[in-house]
């Protein structure tokens, strides 16, 4: 009988083409991926690779096997899925995917309430930009201004994050031609809020760049320049004042997202509830 461990390191290969590929995927060394792979052939009496001097193409036998087993990744998904419902339960540790400014204003207030509810349940918050690979079981459930694309979670659209643009009053009274704007890097240029703000800012420099949401609000409270902000952060500091614009900032939809199968926990099915609940009682996330 092969090992399966073995037909699982051939499943990478065959999906990312090289040896050098799939050791980066499997954070294996190189030649382990060639002794799995010999391995597997002598269990099986094939031969499942061509050993050219750059390359590893398949062979019949090891096209013909690729094709059998390309559904491995998928079920090993569902298994480490349902080890996490089974692990979870009702007094479990429920990861939760936030926007940094959902996560701040929005969610971290009101885990008090969740706590007395449920002493047991423990949540751990991820704030971030990038999306978290659900799939991966880098989070339970994430809260998304991005619609995901992956087909088998389930989708709620639960509200929307409005920009605009604050500063102080100081920074107001400086020259227009003096006016410097706060933003992220150019790596975030494709983000709405950060196109926006480039349209209104007009030939006015940026003065201070920031990756995180948190730095570029510090800066914009000490009048280093004007910042783009949620209107649920924004509208809430009493340091800052919106300012008008000759075009309306961007509104991105709130999306909840969670797998078929976690839903079914109570554990998650609580939290859930809780990040509806926080979602529906601020007025600047309503649709």
């Amino acid at each position: 009988m092969f090992d399966w461990q073995d037909l699982y390191f051939f499943t990478v290969l065959a999906r990312t083409g090289s040896l050098s590929a799939a050791a980066r995927e499997l954070q294996v060394e190189h030649a382990t991926v060639g002794r799995r792979l010999d391995a597997l052939e002598a269990s099986l009496g094939l031969r499942l690779v061509d050993r050219l001097p750059r390359s590893r193409p398949l062979t019949a036998e090891g096209r013909a096997l690729a094709s059998l087993t390309g559904s491995m990744a998928g079920i090993a998904t569902q298994v480490q899925q349902l080890s996490r419902v089974a692990a979870l339960g009702v007094a479990g540790t429920v990861r939760v995917s936030a926007p940094p400014s959902l996560a701040l204003q929005c969610i971290a207030p009101n885990i008090g309430v969740l706590r007395e509810q449920y002493p047991k349940l423990n949540v751990v918050l991820l704030p971030a930009l990038s999306l978290a690979a659900l799939d991966k079981g880098e989070a339970d459930i994430a809260l998304r201004t991005v619609r995901p694309e992956e087909g088998a979670l389930v989708l709620r659209k639960v509200g929307a994050v409005r920009f605009a643009l604050y500063a102080t009053a100081q920074w107001r009274a400086t020259p227009a031609e003096q006016q410097g704007f706060v933003a992220y890097d150019e790596s975030c240029d494709h983000l709405p809020q950060q196109a926006w703000l480039h349209q209104v800012r007009r030939q006015r420099p940026v003065v201070f760049r920031a990756g995180d949401l948190a730095s570029q609000h510090m800066a914009a409270r000490c009048s280093v320049g004007a910042v783009v902000l949620p209107t649920i952060i924004g509208d809430h500091d009493t340091t800052l004042q919106r300012l008008p614009v000759d075009t309306e900032g961007p509104i991105r939809d709130l999306w909840l997202a969670v797998y078929p199968d976690l839903r079914r926990s109570p554990a998650v099915k609580a939290v859930m509830d809780f990040l509806l609940g926080c979602v529906r009682q601020q007025p600047e996330l309503r649709v």
